[in-house]
């Protein structure tokens, strides 16, 4: 496994300080934790973290090591365990953060800043553990906010979308006249190759056979090239993952009967429709916040995975 992945940011690693016949090391990214023992490796995505437990013990504990476990919201999968690690308050507190807060925007400026702030010493009782647990989480907040905020920049739609003018949505007669107008020639000529002959594309086309009875939403289209993350189970975690978030872990892969549409569709089709809305394609050398504060337009804004 290559760590960190081209779509993902390093934010933190760590090996444990026990001696262990493992050689346990840890890692952190924007996206995921991760516990990797010899030649094995385990990991659980962010947003599914469904509890963070440190606690310190014995000789480890004068020495300032701890052990965290990572608990997630599934109870069909297996917790992680951090074992042997320092500043294990600070890590768990960071991890619960960036549990609780998908959106929130952090460099390893902001996570060094995190792990290096150290709470004023003092004796606490058993029933004051939950309290000093949730001061070192208060600061850590503190301090990647006062850094970075907590969620990407908010986006501004440009005076000429066609759809937000100015962050304002049009009525639906526009909006309707712009589909017919502007979208449809150009869908025909464009999907057309992937359909059949222009005349099989139409409105359902991109916008699913049941269009009306979701307002006209989007993503609608549950067709699509299979991503080989998806055989690895990404796509079974709990919760709906964000349609950005996908272009940026799916956008290159596809099984390999599949490409050349694929390709088709990344290349041809994708930046085709973001001229059409007056928007940048999804960038995949550039970041998620990136992407996101851009408006930028990806594969998943019309494509959803079952």
């Amino acid at each position: 496994m290559d760590i960190p992945l081209p779509w993902e940011r390093l934010l933190w690693s760590g090996r444990s300080a026990f001696p262990l016949p493992t050689r346990e090391r840890y890692f952190l990214t924007d996206f995921r934790v991760i516990r990797q023992a010899g030649g094995a490796f385990d990991d659980l995505v962010l947003h599914d973290i469904g509890d963070v437990v440190c606690t310190q013990s014995g000789f480890a504990a004068v020495i300032g090591l701890s052990t965290i476990v990572v608990r997630p919201r599934d109870p069909r999968q297996r917790p992680l365990a951090l074992r042997g690690v320092r500043r294990g308050a600070q890590l768990a507190a960071l991890l619960e953060l960036l549990s609780g807060e998908p959106t929130a925007t952090l460099d390893t400026r902001a996570v060094d800043a995190a792990l290096a702030w150290t709470p004023q010493r003092r004796l606490v009782g058993a029933g004051e553990a939950v309290s000093a647990a949730a001061a070192v989480l208060i600061a850590v907040f503190a301090i990647v906010a006062a850094l970075h905020g907590t969620s990407a920049p908010a986006p501004s739609y440009a005076p000429d979308d066609p759809i937000y003018p100015g962050g304002r949505k049009r009525d639906r007669a526009a909006i309707v006249r712009y589909m017919q107008d502007d979208i449809m020639p150009w869908a025909r000529s464009t999907l057309g190759p992937l359909t059949g002959g222009s005349d099989q594309v139409t409105c359902e086309t991109c916008h699913g056979g049941t269009a009306d009875a979701r307002d006209w939403r989007m993503p609608a289209v549950a067709a699509l090239p299979q991503p080989a993350f998806r055989e690895q189970g990404w796509e079974q975690y709990g919760g709906p993952m964000d349609a950005q978030m996908r272009n940026a872990i799916y956008g290159y892969l596809a099984q390999p009967d599949k490409q050349p549409t694929a390709t088709y569709m990344r290349e041809i089709v994708m930046p085709g429709m973001a001229r059409l809305l007056h928007r940048p394609p999804y960038d995949f050398t550039r970041t998620y916040a990136y992407n996101r504060s851009q408006l930028a337009f990806g594969c998943y804004h019309c494509h959803r995975v079952n």
